[in-house]
């Protein structure tokens, strides 16, 4: 069946433009051109654009602190957050997520499923961090969190069982972060030598690799490790926007996830508030060197860290982003 879509406002990469367009079988034709059709459709005031990509998510986290408070935790419920989670992304336009640490693998069991009513999805699992460290297994429980891993050969062996479980994307943990107490962005965690063992058995099955990194050391030890995509970035330096222009390294910086937590300081620990505060400015300074230098810079929201809606942020990020384009 074919149906031509008239007076939309339509984005080309570069800017709206007013056009028609005929779409058949799920396929866009003839666009620009008046088309024979059983069926029109007037989208005057409307706005189309390709479907968005979250590449930083996780979907088994809600956003609101208090979402456990009245709720049982297990597969089950964390699968109910999940799809609604992954509703809301698509409410905003985003037809496609990759979702950077997961519990009870809920991320790769709805990759597999490929439900047609939610966002294609990258999974990556459970995300490899040194023991203690950032996002680690503070339960016990092995389907929680992150998958505790030390050494190169601990850390190839782990890289390997996420590989197993059916990972598209490995996530490894390179320094501390904001969210977790006891630890600062400027702990370096998984070294150059750990994180390139994962890196190795990632790109040997065709899968690339991300890496949590927010301080400059480990920035650079995640980028000559041969890491695919910097997430964060928060403290950068001229050596580390060489390496990555050097090694080809994509950044996801998530400039949205420490102003959800210093936006909302009234139910949140302070020690998270006060660390939110701290990094933004350097953060944003950062990603502007990074696009100056032309590195590429991919969108992400870390949605589902505190506040960090699925929906509501990624407008903003792409409005932060928008504006160091210019």
């Amino acid at each position: 069946m074919a149906v031509q879509y008239k007076n939309a406002q339509v984005f080309n990469g570069h800017e709206f433009v007013k056009t028609d367009f005929t779409v058949e079988d799920g396929y866009f034709k003839n666009v620009g051109k008046n088309s024979n059709t059983d069926q029109s459709v007037d989208l005057t005031g409307r706005f189309v654009t390709p479907g968005l990509i979250n590449a930083h998510t996780h979907m088994t986290i809600p956003a609101d602190p208090f979402y456990w408070t009245s709720r049982p935790q297990n597969t089950v419920s964390k699968t109910v957050l999940a799809m609604q989670n992954l509703k809301e992304a698509l409410s905003v336009g985003v037809t496609y997520v990759r979702d950077v640490g997961s519990t009870d693998n809920v991320d790769l069991t709805l990759m597999k499923l490929n439900l047609h009513d939610l966002p294609g999805i990258v999974g990556s699992g459970r995300a490899l961090s040194m023991t203690g460290g950032h996002g680690s297994n503070k339960s016990g429980n092995p389907d929680d969190g992150t998958l505790e891993v030390d050494g190169v050969d601990g850390v190839r062996q782990g890289a390997r069982t996420v590989l197993k479980e059916g990972v598209r994307n490995v996530k490894l943990m390179a320094t501390g972060g904001v969210a977790s107490p006891g630890e600062t962005p400027f702990d370096v965690q998984l070294s150059e030598e750990e994180m390139h063992a994962a890196v190795v058995e990632a790109h040997h099955k065709g899968f690339p690799t991300a890496a949590h990194a927010q301080g400059t050391e480990g920035i650079k030890n995640a980028v000559r490790a041969g890491i695919d995509s910097v997430e964060h970035a928060i403290f950068m330096d001229d050596e580390a926007v060489e390496l990555m222009k050097e090694h080809g390294t994509f950044v996801v910086p998530t400039l949205v996830a420490p102003r959800a937590i210093y936006e909302n300081p009234d139910h949140l620990p302070d020690f998270m508030v006060k660390k939110a505060r701290q990094v933004a400015k350097a953060h944003l300074t950062s990603i502007r060197k990074i696009v100056k230098a032309g590195v590429p810079v991919a969108m992400g929201t870390d949605a589902g860290t505190p506040y960090n809606t699925f929906g509501h942020w990624v407008v903003n990020e792409l409005k932060v982003k928008s504006k160091m384009l210019v």
